[in-house]
């Protein structure tokens, strides 16, 4: 069997190829395995869900079949659930961990498992390594993996099936002022992109008294052929759909609905770095203090906001489970990543599409106005900034000899404005003098090579875009 890796936010595969229920089962003998040796005496109970995707609920009683099997009992959601609920019953459920099956934001040929700490969100780098390693152990010497069915886990009381849609929807009303939202008569759009967001951010709204536009809203295995990422180029419904009935505000979650993307009514996107804008200037005027954490291809948008406010930034490789253990044992404010999984205080320290979008709509409700016009009021005070990524398909290659020939060959300008410094945390970062950067890494989950720019007006970023394929591919050669 070919090698299965964890990436940073747990392993992807393609459906019937490596993602198959033999190598489910494999891989849930190994948490199994790893939990129960760090865990013995107790009594463990894991949190299992599952997305849209197909097959993803077979997959989790797959899952569920062999956590049951080695005594771990198993609260398997009775349908699919959106990542962040799942996530949440973990921590409310006192549950030891939990396992979502989900491909998150990748193409409809994908499936995926993500395993979850006891915290409600993704485990340490060391705990996916230390997976793989029971994993390999356990194919050298043999070792099957133990599976009851899940009628077999019913009857037993090793499986129970359960909704975690109310105290998700009750804990995140603690979060957001609804009635604030309904009190405003804001016009607001879904996309739930066919994923696990469906009957999530639109059924908390009608709950609250509001009635939301929503699209691609019920169950499409292969996503109708839409790639479930809201980023702008997979949101052309969405902005038919706000054009159509005059919504100001449009949110889009993607597979499992731990990511957000966002549209103004005059339907421009408005991407992560915008919307971690937005909820941090907003979080600030209502008072709340804490860190801002954000990974390495975050915008400096927050850096400049947090330095107004004398706020610490702490900056992590991507994934968000580098940004999980900081709000574990920090005073979090908001954390963030470029890709759209965001979470603030109060919170588990999970990206939640579902939460954010519905801040979103508080912010806009309360301050007025739409959505663009706020972000450009933050940015005439703090700086213009313009952001995009492009993605290269590549072979497998190593990181850190990417790393060594990029630093190797480092100039000492971009765009003819003077390097400041290199980050090597994950990738090669090039920060300029005028707060503009670029980032080269190869992705976590999918075999492409990230290329990304943040610069003061969108000429600057594809310049500095095109100046980073050339180093990208300057280094690629002299790996060969």
């Amino acid at each position: 069997m070919t090698r299965i890796r964890f990436g940073t936010d747990g392993w992807r595969a393609v459906i019937s190829e490596d993602f198959t229920f033999e190598n489910v089962r494999l891989v849930s003998q190994a948490i199994a395995d790893m939990f129960q040796a760090e865990q013995k005496g107790s009594d463990p109970l894991f949190v299992v869900g599952y997305d849209t995707r197909f097959l993803s609920d077979r997959y989790a009683q797959t899952v569920a079949g062999v956590l049951a099997a080695n005594g771990i009992r198993v609260l398997l959601t009775e349908r699919f659930a959106a990542t962040p609920a799942v996530s949440y019953a973990i921590v409310n459920r006192k549950a030891s961990g939990g396992v979502m099956i989900t491909a998150s934001h990748n193409p409809p040929r994908y499936n995926g498992l993500k395993l979850k700490a006891w915290y409600g969100g993704s485990p340490s780098p060391e705990t996916s390594r230390q997976v793989e390693r029971v994993l390999a152990e356990n194919l050298r010497s043999g070792r099957a993996a133990r599976q009851v069915t899940l009628e077999e886990g019913l009857r037993s009381g090793m499986i129970a099936l359960f909704d975690p849609y109310p105290e998700y929807a009750t804990h995140v009303a603690r979060l957001v002022d609804l009635d604030a939202i309904a009190r405003s008569g804001l016009p607001i759009a879904i996309d739930a992109m066919y994923g696990a967001g469906i009957g999530y951010t639109d059924r908390i709204l009608r709950e609250a008294g509001v009635e939301p536009i929503v699209i691609h809203n019920e169950m499409n295995p292969g996503f109708s052929g839409l790639h479930p990422e809201p980023i702008a180029r997979h949101l052309e419904a969405l902005r038919e759909a706000m054009r159509s009935t005059d919504a100001m505000l449009g949110l889009a979650t993607d597979g499992d609905a731990d990511r957000i993307g966002a549209m103004s009514s005059d339907g421009r996107f408005i991407d992560p770095h915008g919307i971690m804008t937005l909820t941090l200037d907003y979080l600030l005027q209502q008072g709340e203090r804490g860190q801002v954490v954000k990974t390495v291809s975050t915008t400096q948008m927050l850096n400049i906001l947090a330095a107004e406010h004398e706020l610490e930034v702490i900056e992590t490789p991507v994934g968000f489970n580098y940004i999980s253990s900081f709000m574990l044992e920090n005073n979090v404010l908001i954390g963030g990543e470029e890709s759209g999984g965001i979470s603030i205080k109060g919170h588990i320290p999970e990206g939640d599409g579902v939460l954010i979008g519905l801040l979103l709509a508080e912010l806009v409700a309360k301050q007025g106005g739409d959505i663009q016009a706020l972000l450009d009021r933050i940015m005439d005070r703090i700086g213009r900034f313009a952001y995009a990524r492009h993605d290269y398909p590549t072979q497998p290659f190593s990181k850190p000899e990417l790393v060594r020939a990029l630093t190797d060959s480092a100039p000492d300008r971009l765009m003819g404005v003077p390097i400041a410094r290199l980050n090597t945390l994950d990738g090669v970062k090039y920060l300029l003098e005028d707060g503009s950067w670029l980032l080269i890494r190869p992705s976590g989950t999918e075999p492409v090579l990230r290329v990304y720019a943040e610069a003061h007006d969108m000429d600057g970023v594809q310049r500095l875009l095109a100046e980073g394929a050339a180093l990208a591919q300057h280094a690629q050669r002299a790996m060969a």
